[in-house]
Formats: C-alpha cells, structure tokens, sequence
C-alpha cells in the first residue's frame, strides 16, 4: 500500500472512530472539504491548487485535528515529486482539565493540555512534534490556543530538536446578514540545527484564511459554506536559508471555497 492510500486510511479511520466516540465521549465534530488556487509560490512550482480535508473534534479528555492536503502543480512539475503531491498533520492534544475533571482556569488560561503533531508527507519530511498547550481566553475570539512544541526529525535530517510555537485562532465579524471569519495558525520555528546533512534555519509561517459565510448569506445554513481567501506568508521556507540566488521567502495568497459537512 502507497503512503497516500495509508493516509487516506488515516483520514478514514478519523471519521470512523468519531462516530465509534458518539455520545459520553465525543462532545463534537466538523469537517470540511476546501478549494485553493494561487499563483507565487515558492521553492515548489508558483501555481498550485490545493483540495484540503479537514476534521476537527473534542472528546472526554482531549481533542483532535487533522488535515490532508492534495496539491497539484500548474503548468510545471515539482523537480523532486512531479506533478502533484499530498501533505497532512495529525494534532492530538490531552487536556489536563478534563483528565483530572478539575478548572485549570488563572489568568487568560482556560486549560492546560499536552499537545502532539504528527507532520508527513511525499518524501522524506515527517517529523514528530510534542509540547505543552494552552487554552486561552482572548476577548472577541471565538477560541485561541497556543501550543509550545519541540520538534523530533525522522531519520537524519537537519531540524531535530528545535523549538516551534504555534498559536491558532478564530475570530467572527459580524457582517449584515451574515459573518466573515477570520482563522488560522502561525508556526514560528524559533531555533537553528546544523548536521552532516545540512542546515535547518529558523521560519515563520503564517497562514490566516478570511472567509465569508456565503450559506448563511443566501439562507442556506449558516457555518456551511465559505467564500474567500487564504494568505500564506513563510520566511525561510522549509527552513531554507532565503537568498538571492534561491528565494525562499513566500508572500502568497489564494482563493478559497470551504463546505462544511
């Protein structure tokens, strides 16, 4: 069996064990289907379209959220993986205030929680990651987390053992009618890593989507169907070094249409 069927199997099985979870355990679930197009990538071919499925949940003690892109390149292969190529991560967090059935609440902290990535794709690029979350209140957020993690290579590669904080966000404006959502996550690798392979640099990727509640404009169901865009700026993408003689840095964006389901 290929890496993508497993990972589909992943997918699958996500969708499978949730409705398995139904009742004392699983709290709740959403997940998507989403369409990108955009121009002025970087390192990868500049033209991609990307279909996306995402499944997010939260159970008795923890939750959960995954996502697996499918990209295809437009008008010029990908040097290493050729004309199309998938990427996905598997985020498990363990809630202490759940576990313990206690209020971890001081300050802006709601709970505190033991967070996981699971990072894989085509080629050699998974990685583990593991570190401690938070969840915080932020006022006019419809929630915001922020996870500390400590990133773990597979294989021999350069990256291992450097640090990444990745807060993630969702934020409703109310517009009319209906709503514009404004969503997203931010990974900032804050540390360097050198070996026989190479070096790993120090990145930023931020990437917020801003979408408009078309469903809940048009009256057929609110939170279903989005429209809008998903901006993606990444300095030192991949962890490689930008130069002039090898851009890196990407400050892209691309059309959205997300289905809720």
């Amino acid at each position: 069996m290929n890496p993508m069927s497993k990972n589909l199997l992943l997918a699958t099985g996500l969708l499978a064990g949730s409705q398995a979870m139904a009742g004392d355990l699983l709290q709740w679930q959403n997940n998507s289907l989403t369409y990108l197009y955009g121009k002025n990538f970087q390192v990868n071919p500049q033209i991609q379209q990307t279909v996306t499925f995402e499944h997010a949940d939260a159970w008795k003690y923890g939750d959960n959220f995954f996502f697996l892109d499918r990209i295809f390149y437009n008008g010029k292969e990908d040097g290493n993986v050729g004309p199309d190529t998938y990427y996905g991560e598997f985020t498990p967090r363990l809630s202490f205030g759940k576990i313990f059935d206690q209020k971890l609440e001081f300050g802006p902290i709601k709970d505190v929680l033991l967070a996981f990535t699971y990072e894989f794709g085509e080629g050699d690029n998974e990685s583990y990651l593991v570190g401690p979350g938070f969840d915080l209140a932020v006022p006019g957020f419809d929630y915001f987390q922020l996870n500390f993690y400590q990133r773990h290579t597979e294989g021999s590669r350069p990256g291992d053992n450097v640090w990444q904080i990745t807060p993630v966000w969702s934020y409703t404006i109310p517009v009319g009618g209906s709503d514009i959502l404004i969503d997203g996550y931010m990974d900032w690798v804050v540390d360097n890593d050198r070996n026989a392979k190479g070096t790993y640099h120090a990145n930023l990727h931020f990437n917020p989507q801003v979408k408009y509640d078309l469903g809940k404009a048009m009256n057929w169901g609110a939170k279903q169907l989005y429209v809008g865009f998903e901006y993606d700026y990444w300095k030192n993408k991949y962890g490689i070094q930008d130069s002039r003689g090898f851009e890196t840095n990407q400050d892209t964006a691309s059309l959205l249409i997300k289905y809720h389901f």
